[in-house]
């Protein structure tokens, strides 16, 4: 139950530390399966403190809360929950604050959040109480808040952005020296440290840190300053995040990427090369100011490129004798006496413990029992690759020192796959299992655009043909964004543009696709992917809106027979109803099935199981189904209650399923196409 700036104070003054910051995951299965990561990560890396992040307007309320008191009160790490203000009632802030009390957190990292749209949170017969509360605009509105109401209780952290603050997609004005005011006005309120936006670009978190300390209002002269860093997850997330973020990439760092964009692997390889560099860099341009030395990292709840990062930069505390002592007795204990082969209780074979407090562990034979061929008859002529059956008995250390979990988080040895089964994310399309479901950039599903830029770009629609003509100059290159998507389309998606805007023209508004592919080269130019030498594979699938009554009648062609073996869908609307090929989804008729999980995109590579990136399942649809509608109603309420294009809009979400359909032919290149076009 510590604070931030208590933890920083008592360390040496040359040291280094940093912070880890999670989400709450989206689906159960993620909850229970980061619950494990962060026991795994804390042991391992020994962060000084953990962020819980909270969900604009309070959207994760309950997530957040229960995700704090896994790790303040379950794994007793110093634990800081974010907070909004805006699109908030008073009396849901504070209650957030009086629980964060009672779990022990006395760390809040104190944000606005989304600008503030009362109108649009607040609903026509709310509770009084449970009004909107419009006197917080800003951020500092909630630091003063909290330190009129609580006083000194909590430590309390503010955001600062090393490029400045953007609050525009595009914007013109986004600058550091237009932020400085209002951040001294935010610190001087009652802010105990600074944690940054992400950046890339270490030259400008140099101007950014001398220009805060140089600052004549004195306010940063001392306040700890956490630089905030993300891992590179991929090319793509990164492409992604930087232009949501407005976090420059220098043009150095972009080529390295753009050099590998083709491999996963290298591209996270080379992210923890890049970030390693960033790293070091900014130990230099910190060591300026006398005392301890931050990093902040957005992990987006993946574990094995941060581990390599802190690791490789010697951010690891180290372990003291006595610490790891506690660690191996408490399982050595637990450890029945062995019989190998006739030895007893008084010939127990020697199990040693290595005390170097070394973060990096040598092979054994204990914990990757799959590393050794066990010899018998004879003595070990290979120690390598061999070892006698007494041998392979016994770790050569107990399987929890913080050593043997580093090496865990990092993907060695057969155990390093529980750390890294999900490691290459990919958004909605991964696994619905994993902690990092549904996030590839860490600002998840919205129109991420201002209701200016909205009109902008979307106008005001006022029939359905309006809304057609929109996806479809998207597909064409005509328009930059649609609510659903504010990426460009690449090479793959050009491949089926004619028929995604003969689908769109009939006013079935896809918003996720792909085409069949069979075999192609992983060092394909358009659909390649993954390590060199290999092979990829894709089933052509089609998500989309449509009517009810249109759906009513797909629906009768998806179960008819010459289809229903061909296809599997899923199918839900605004009402939370929902359809499948499965069983589970209420179709009747059919033999009892378990619910089906569809691998849509799977590569085969040398000397590698077969990877599956991009798995489409019901658990996984129903969480997004949800999110697609979500952004529905946000596009409705950009033209305020009443207006013709918000009746239109939320007359069409109330009318539209949401449907997922996936051709299980991914020879026949056109077979889907065929089925909805023709």
């Amino acid at each position: 139950m510590e604070k931030i700036t208590d933890k920083i104070a008592a360390l040496p003054a040359d040291s280094t530390y940093f912070s880890l910051e999670f989400f709450p995951p989206k689906t159960p299965m993620g909850f229970s399966n980061l619950r494990d990561r962060l026991d795994r990560m804390a042991r391992a890396l020994r962060p000084l403190f953990v962020n819980v992040t909270w969900g604009a307007g309070g959207s994760t309320a309950t997530k957040s809360l229960e995700l704090a008191e896994i790790c303040q009160r379950e794994l007793n790490l110093t634990t800081c929950l974010h907070l909004t203000c805006t699109n908030m009632s008073r009396k849901l802030i504070d209650r957030t604050l009086e629980d964060a009390k009672a779990l022990g957190i006395k760390n809040i990292l104190a944000l606005r959040g989304d600008p503030p749209r009362a109108a649009e949170y607040q609903g026509p017969n709310e509770n009084p109480e449970d009004a909107i509360d419009e006197n917080f605009t800003w951020a500092i509105d909630l630091v003063r808040y909290i330190r009129k109401t609580h006083g000194d209780y909590f430590c309390i952290g503010v955001a600062a952005y090393p490029e400045g603050h953007a609050e525009e997609s595009h914007p013109s004005g986004q600058s550091l020296e237009h932020d400085l005011p209002y951040l001294v006005d935010k610190t001087l309120a009652g802010a105990d440290f600074l944690m940054t936006q992400l950046f890339f670009d270490a030259d400008a978190y140099d101007k950014f840190e001398r220009t805060l300390r140089e600052h004549q209002s004195g306010a940063f002269k001392t306040i700890p300053i956490i630089p905030g860093l993300m891992p590179i997850q991929g090319y793509q997330m990164i492409k992604r995040t930087t232009k949501l973020s407005h976090a420059k990439i220098p043009d150095l760092i972009m080529s390295r990427l753009d050099a590998v964009k083709m491999d996963d692997e290298k591209v996270k390889s080379v992210g923890v090369d890049v970030l390693c560099e960033i790293v070091e860099r900014v130990k230099d341009i910190t060591s300026r100011t006398p005392g301890p030395r931050g990093f902040h990292f957005y992990t987006l709840n993946l574990e094995k490129a941060v581990s390599f990062i802190v690791e490789r930069t010697n951010l690891i505390p180290p372990s003291t004798p006595i610490e790891e002592e506690a660690i191996v007795d408490d399982i050595t204990s637990k450890i029945p006496t062995l019989q190998v082969n006739g030895t007893g209780e008084h010939e127990r074979l020697p199990q040693p413990v290595d005390r170097d407090t070394q973060s990096r562990r040598a092979s054994n034979v204990g914990s990757e029992p799959r590393n050794r061929v066990i010899v018998s008859g004879r003595t070990v002529s290979h120690p390598e690759y061999e070892a006698t059956s007494a041998e392979a008995s016994i770790p050569a250390e107990p399987i929890n020192t913080r050593a043997n979990t580093l090496a865990i988080s990092e993907g060695e040895g057969v155990l390093g796959r529980e750390a890294t089964w999900d490691d290459f994310p990919n958004g909605r399309w991964g696994d619905a299992r994993s902690p990092a479901y549904g996030e590839i950039d860490g600002y998840g599903p919205s129109l991420h655009v201002s209701h200016a830029q909205a009109v902008s770009l979307w106008g005001y629609p006022a029939e359905r043909e309006h809304i057609n003509d929109l996806f479809v100059r998207h597909l064409r290159g005509d328009l930059a964004a649609i609510p659903w998507s504010e990426e460009e389309f690449n090479e793959e998606t050009r491949t089926i543009s004619s028929e995604l805007v003969g689908l769109n023209q009939k006013g079935w508004w896809t918003v996720a696709s792909q085409p069949a592919v069979n075999g192609l080269r992983s060092n394909d130019p358009t659909f390649g992917w993954g390590p060199a030498h290999g092979f990829v594979f894709q089933k052509a699938f089609v998500e989309f809106f449509l009517p009810d009554a249109q759906w009513r009648s797909l629906l009768e062609r998806l179960q008819s027979p010459d289809v229903q073996d061909t296809v599997c869908f899923y199918a839900a609307n605004a009402a939370g109803d929902f359809v499948s090929s499965d069983l589970t989804g209420g179709l009747a008729g059919e033999e009892l099935k378990q619910p089906s999980t569809n691998a849509v995109t799977w590569g085969v590579f040398p000397g590698k199981e077969i990877i599956t990136p991009t798995i489409i399942e019901e658990v996984s649809f129903r969480a997004w189904s949800e999110e697609a509608f979500g952004i529905f109603a946000e596009w409705a309420q950009v033209y305020g209650k009443g207006s013709e294009s918000e009746k239109l809009l939320d007359k069409a979400r109330a009318d539209s399923w949401l449907v997922n359909i996936i051709h299980h032919d991914y020879i026949d290149k056109d077979a889907l196409w065929n089925l909805l076009l023709n």
